[in-house]
């Protein structure tokens, strides 16, 4: 059994996977495809040790619950039920539990969404924008499309007052079509999109972009991709729609701190718990090498705090190249996830992100117009008379300009072969 328990740790969150990497679709980028344990679920022993040791841990008053997968929803109602009635058990007096979903959204009937909305889950549900995209990678046991199952989650969930954050992959395809998938994922209406770039290596010692699979997003394709929808988003959406990273962007770039783990200097806060009580350092190292323990020996408090623990969160930044360290856009990106540093820098450098192109990119693209917004939102603009100064300015730009005229944006390119689709329509 656990020891004593620990001097409340430093805040930490965890994912917990209460049927491990189990699922009722075959999502053919999944990284936990090949790792399935076949293991049943969490046991209520576990479930139990877990929430007691999670919430004795926690400085509160707000202890935010995970349910990860493979798909949680296969645990069944009955376990989250449980769930509820130990978090309620062992919360002390004043404090508040949260707890979030990430699911496909398959098993969630009426009965579902009505425990869910009752007992104030959030919910993650992942849709890949259009049916024909979803539909490639998304299949279900027998080969079958699941694009219409997350749909119809999508709006049950809204008819019982749920608004679910849309989780959307950017896979090679995504990327080609970005306006199409983000005014699909708009037209759900729920308030909230996270992009997820789909980066699978072919093997384990690929150190160049051509190295990865097909369905991967290059850094140029992504930086692409998150062009094109932060311009639809930031003169339509601004301040009624969030998108994950432009919000995380947003909040740094007008001083603040980012909360999501890949853009902040250190990592090692967001642990996984498996449905065996093993814990690991992060979502993307379910790996013998960053088993860190297990809550039937030691206190999930103590693991969090392990000097493996915080070596492997330091190691973010320890290990960040020289190309980094003199980067322009370091306080925005910090090195981005470490899952994806295995390029090759400028000078040979081993560690460089993925998808570093891509952000670089996408920063330089954005500087102009983040820095009007940052001004003017200080200055106490509202959203809506940002997004009508920002089209105004754009209208005015582009007056007078021809199809072979310099394109406005500098490039010195005509406008033609630059950006002469982004040009507004007037008249």
């Amino acid at each position: 059994m656990p020891g004593e328990i620990p001097v409340k740790a430093q805040p930490f969150v965890v994912m917990v996977k209460p049927v491990g990497s189990l699922c009722n679709l075959r999502c053919s980028f999944c990284y936990y495809l090949k790792t399935n344990s076949g293991q049943s679920r969490m046991s209520d022993a576990t479930l139990e040790r877990f929430i007691q040791q999670y919430i004795e841990a926690s400085p509160g008053p707000i202890i935010s619950f995970t349910w990860h997968g493979g798909e949680p929803s296969l645990a069944g109602l009955d376990f989250y039920k449980r769930a509820v009635e130990l978090q309620k058990h062992y919360t002390p007096e004043g404090w508040k539990c949260w707890n979030n979903i990430q699911t496909n959204g398959i098993l969630l009937d009426d009965e579902w969404c009505a425990f869910l909305a009752e007992e104030r889950f959030d919910i993650g549900l992942s849709i890949d924008g259009t049916s024909w995209i979803h539909d490639k990678y998304r299949k279900d046991q027998k080969g079958g499309n699941s694009y219409e199952y997350a749909l119809s989650a999508v709006r049950r969930l809204q008819t019982y007052g749920i608004q679910p954050d849309l989780l959307c992959t950017v896979t090679s395809d995504t990327a080609k079509r970005p306006l199409d998938v983000y005014k699909a994922l708009r037209a759900l209406n729920t308030g909230w999109i996270q992009f997820i770039p789909i980066i699978r290596r072919q093997s384990g010692e690929s150190t160049i972009h051509d190295k990865i699979t097909k369905d991967s997003v290059s850094g140029r394709m992504y930086g692409d991709f998150l062009c094109a929808v932060f311009d639809e988003w930031i003169l339509h959406d601004l301040g009624r729609l969030d998108v994950q990273f432009f919000a995380e962007t947003m909040r740094v770039w007008s001083g603040g701190n980012a909360g999501l783990c890949t853009m902040t200097p250190t990592c090692g806060r967001a642990l996984i718990v498996e449905q065996d009580g093993s814990v690991y350092s992060c979502d993307h190292f379910v790996t013998s090498e960053h088993r860190i323990g297990d809550i039937n020996t030691t206190h999930l408090g103590i693991l969090a705090d392990s000097t493996s623990q915080i070596r492997f969160g330091n190691n973010k930044h320890d290990m960040l190249p020289a190309q980094c360290l003199s980067c322009q856009w370091l306080n925005l990106c910090n090195g981005g996830c470490p899952k994806d540093r295995f390029i090759q820098t400028e000078d040979g450098e081993q560690g460089l992100n993925h998808l570093c192109e891509g952000f670089q990119q996408f920063f330089s693209y954005i500087q102009p117009v983040m820095n009007l917004v940052t001004s003017l939102t200080k200055l106490g603009h509202r959203p809506q008379a940002i997004m009508n100064n920002l089209r105004d300015r754009l209208s005015a730009l582009w007056k007078g300009v021809g199809r072979n005229d310099p394109c406005p944006c500098k490039s010195g390119r005509k406008a033609k072969h630059c950006c002469w689709l982004k040009r507004p329509i007037t008249g």
